[in-house]
């Protein structure tokens, strides 16, 4: 019975039918995008959210970006593939923008001498340290706050003018060339350093002044005076320096304004 009704469903209904169609690999680009991108794959918004949001972005794209109606011999397992790849590769440019400001807390974390000092991240189930979950949320809300989730679904709308949703090979020199993805990618040292340089400087000194100490004074116990140091002087550091790091965290994420 069930079977008749489907087979029998495109005769009577053709428009539902195409809309049908053409939805599901909008769904699937929606699904790629909300699975890399930080803001939308955080395990703190629930399952039943998400497939709401992503059920609800699906219709309101389908309806205003007026989606063709599937041509013959199109496999739609193929579709749904490469259109899920493609939101999962516009995710992943977003990742990388703001991993730059989460691996400038873990240099910081290091320096710092509290590396042994992990916390499971809910959102990837693993270990990450401490000052690295700091300045990934902070970076995170950076990011919200001045319209990068604007960029975001700008970018991807944008997307379907690149790569329909029926084409058959994603078109990654338009998407992404090789330039930009180097520049993205070298930037999360680069603007990691930039964050961190602040700390790793002032510590640097610390190890230089204990150095000396050590020299003067062998019978003081160094090694355990910078477990002590260290942690106090990055902190001290930290809060005189972090306006400063909002105005170059902001300006990192300005320069990425159009995504592409």
């Amino acid at each position: 019975m069930i079977d008749t009704i489907l087979s029998e469903f495109p005769k009577y209904f053709p428009e539902i039918n195409n809309v049908l169609a053409s939805g599901i690999p909008v769904f699937a680009r929606v699904a790629g995008l909300m699975r890399t991108t930080p803001f939308l794959q955080r395990s703190e918004i629930p399952m039943i959210g998400k497939v709401g949001f992503a059920l609800i972005f699906t219709i309101m794209l389908s309806m205003t970006l007026k989606t063709e109606i599937p041509p013959q011999g199109v496999s739609i397992v193929y579709s749904i593939i490469v259109n899920f790849l493609c939101g999962a590769i516009l995710g992943f440019i977003v990742n990388c923008i703001i991993k730059a400001v989460e691996s400038g807390g873990d240099m910081i974390n290091m320096q710092q001498g509290v590396s042994s000092a992990m916390i499971m991240d809910p959102t990837t189930s693993t270990q990450v340290s401490i000052m690295g979950r700091i300045f990934s949320i902070l970076g995170l809300i950076i990011f919200m706050e001045i319209g990068g989730v604007y960029w975001t679904f700008n970018a991807f709308i944008r997307s379907f003018e690149i790569f329909p949703i029926y084409a058959y090979a994603i078109p990654m020199d338009e998407i992404i060339n090789m330039d930009y993805l180097i520049k993205i990618t070298s930037n999360v040292l680069y603007i990691g350093l930039q964050i961190a340089s602040p700390v790793l400087i002032a510590t640097l000194g610390q190890d230089i002044i204990l150095g000396i100490i050590s020299k003067t004074a062998p019978q003081v116990n160094v090694f355990q005076m910078s477990f002590l140091f260290k942690p106090c002087l990055g902190a001290a550091i930290l809060i005189v320096v972090l306006p400063t790091l909002f105005n170059v965290i902001c300006d990192y994420f300005l320069s990425f304004s159009n995504i592409f």
